[in-house]
């Protein structure tokens, strides 16, 4: 079983129909797919409505759970909680922030915005700082653990510090493509790469369960 939460389409940058995407995902073992296009002010209630309305009907015969989502993008950290707010009242069932990797130009306290204004994830967060660790903690975040070239450099940091302050953590895909999809032996192998134990593993896996459960869908766990 694999619990994926930060997964591209053609509503974005990514290569495949949210269709495709799911039903390859299927195949390689996923139970659940998160949908989470990059969003801005430009296109955030086209994706939300989008989104929303094929995966409900992804979701109808019940093989694999596909959670409508937004990945808010390189907005202004001054911007962040406008845009939270917009995507809450417009029915975002994931709200997810790019974090502040450090291959990408990420405006210096998207991390600290992301955290204060409510994300459920806070992706790729980069040498994220104490003081926004500890934020997290209080408000709740998720943290991730990317399988993505350049995000996942900094995967070994986040693990440390986010195993260091109680933070729970997520793997994840931010799959674009086909090829980007995880099995679940490479699910487990972002966290054991990034210097975990089988006992943290086994932790991020009941994280992703609860994390899926607080979003109102119901998961059988895994025997």
């Amino acid at each position: 079983m694999v619990i994926d939460l930060h997964t591209h389409t053609l509503l974005s940058d990514g290569n495949l129909l949210i269709s495709e995407l799911t039903r390859r995902a299927e195949i390689r073992g996923y139970r659940v797919i998160g949908i989470t296009d990059h969003v801005d002010f430009s296109n955030l209630k086209r994706v939300i409505t989008e989104t929303t309305e094929v995966c409900s009907k992804i979701n109808r015969p019940k093989k694999i759970i596909a959670i409508p989502g937004i990945e808010i993008t390189h907005v202004p950290p001054d911007l962040m909680p406008e845009i939270i707010s917009q995507a809450r009242k417009m029915g975002s069932k994931l709200i997810m922030v790019h974090g502040e990797t450090p291959v990408e130009p990420v405006q210096p306290g998207t991390n600290r915005q992301a955290i204060l204004s409510g994300t459920h994830i806070l992706a790729h967060p980069g040498f994220i700082s104490d003081e926004d660790l500890l934020l997290a903690k209080e408000k709740g975040i998720y943290l991730e653990l990317s399988y993505r070239a350049g995000h996942c450099l900094t995967n070994g940091y986040v693990a440390l510090k986010a195993k260091e302050y109680g933070i729970p953590l997520l793997v994840n895909s931010d799959a674009h493509s086909p090829e980007d999809l995880l099995t679940p032996q490479k699910w487990k192998e972002v966290a054991l790469g990034a210097g975990l134990s089988e006992q943290d593993w086994i932790k991020i896996k009941q994280n992703s369960i609860q994390f899926v459960r607080e979003l109102g869908y119901s998961l059988e766990e895994e025997k």
